[in-house]
């Protein structure tokens, strides 16, 4: 069974408790393919897109959301980011001879990333202000900073499980977050009994292994039916998941305008050209004198 690339969310019957559920296969493979990076870091990049195509779908926004994590580690930079059209990106930077050296450093923050702090932007364009929250790098794991984040600027209850596995039929990633609405109280249940329920749902949650979660062979309904259906789940319309990059060359010849002509020259290889190379999907834009030019409009 192909593992899929969707958003399923949900809500736990006659509860407070709503969540996401994230799987993705193909589309974190794409991400893969761009570069060759060590197990340790493409599994580090799997949890981080999870967890941004988590965190996007609870957001309402037009434009791109944006996760990164900066650290003191052999992982200095680890980013994903998804446009309101369901596009999925991502990348990482390294240190090479770290992972030469070592090629399966322990998988915890505090050994790939060190110190640092993680944020997250909502960019919604040139003309509206965006949203940025950060939180340190404190936890063993990517999902205890997020959930710092939360508890501490948020002030909402919020669970988060990652995964992220790589094998030779494919890598898979995924994520399950749960959270407590606290706008949506109800007059027939105490709070005494609005706070066992959630505790009752981070519990189970607990208890789903990320064999399962990144099973194929588990639908995605079958994962939250097995967890919840002592209680009831509801399920909603699911959003696909795909890898898609936004650079172009107007872009990159853009920004290559708002250099001075001397910075230009610097750029420039030993064949006269300025090469530019995305990031996130590893294409090269090449530049020659006369488009150079043309870029300062000269």
């Amino acid at each position: 069974m192909a593992f899929p690339n969707i958003i399923r969310p949900f809500q736990i019957e006659g509860s407070d408790v709503r969540g996401r559920l994230v799987r993705m296969g193909s589309a974190f493979d794409q991400v893969l393919d761009q570069q060759n990076y060590p197990r340790p870091v493409a599994r580090l990049i799997g949890e981080t897109l999870a967890l941004a195509e988590a965190l996007a779908s609870i957001v309402k926004y037009a434009g791109v959301f944006n996760l990164q994590a900066q650290g003191s580690g052999p992982v200095n930079l680890v980013v994903a980011d998804v446009d309101s059209e369901g596009g999925l990106r991502g990348y990482a930077r390294y240190d090479e001879a770290a992972f030469e050296a070592d090629p399966e450093i322990e998988q915890s923050i505090p050994k790939l990333l060190g110190s640092g702090h993680l944020a997250f932007t909502v960019d919604q364009g040139a003309d509206t202000d965006r949203y940025q929250g950060i939180t340190p790098l404190e936890g063993a794991t990517l999902s205890e900073c997020a959930q710092l984040y939360f508890r501490n600027s948020e002030q909402l209850e919020t669970a988060i499980l990652l995964a992220s596995d790589l094998g030779e039929d494919g890598s898979r990633a995924g994520a399950l977050l749960l959270q407590r609405m606290p706008d949506t109280p109800d007059i027939m249940r105490s709070e005494e009994d609005r706070e066992e329920e959630w505790r009752g749902a981070v519990v189970l949650m607990s208890s789903l292994t990320p064999a399962e979660l990144l099973d194929p062979d588990i639908p995605t309904n079958d994962v939250l039916y097995r967890l919840y259906h002592e209680n009831g789940v509801r399920v909603f319309d699911s959003r696909p998941i795909e890898f898609r990059c936004r650079c172009s060359r107007d872009k990159i010849a853009r920004a290559l305008a708002s250099f001075e002509p001397d910075s230009l020259a610097d750029m420039k290889t030993d064949a006269g050209l300025i090469v530019a190379t995305c990031e996130f999907c590893h294409t090269d834009y090449e530049f020659d004198d006369t488009q150079i030019g043309q870029l300062r409009g000269t």
